[in-house]
């Protein structure tokens, strides 16, 4: 069970940090209104998640992931909730604000699962 939530875990965060550089405007515009240099938070996001889920789909270094992870999901909550308070798209599709707001208990999910990760 563990290697297939370490596999989960690789592949989403593989995707999403990839997703940071073919559409970086859907994320800009989720970094909080009050936060500058937008490109470099999406940029340096999408780099750790990337590192993350390689790291997880190869079984490498998934200590440091799971000793880090937790406080990568809580830095991002912010643009989860921004998200939500604007109304902002998910990608290219426009949610149901009770769908935005729905989301940020995955985040407390997430840190939760990221514990049962084997190294």
């Amino acid at each position: 069970m563990k290697t297939l939530i370490r596999l989960f875990y690789g592949a989403g965060f593989l995707a999403a940090g990839i997703a940071h550089f073919k559409r970086p405007n859907g994320f800009k515009a989720i970094v909080p209104a009050f936060l500058p240099f937008k490109q470099a938070i999406v940029a340096v996001s999408g780099i750790i998640e990337v590192i993350y889920g390689a790291a997880l789909l190869l079984n490498r270094g998934t200590s440091f992931v799971t000793k880090t992870m937790s406080a990568f999901l809580a830095a991002v909550f912010p643009a989860n909730v921004y998200m939500g308070m604007k109304n902002i798209p998910l990608g290219e599709k426009k949610l149901p604000a009770g769908v935005l707001w729905a989301r940020l208990p995955l985040q407390w999910l997430l840190i939760q699962g990221s514990k049962r990760i084997d190294s």
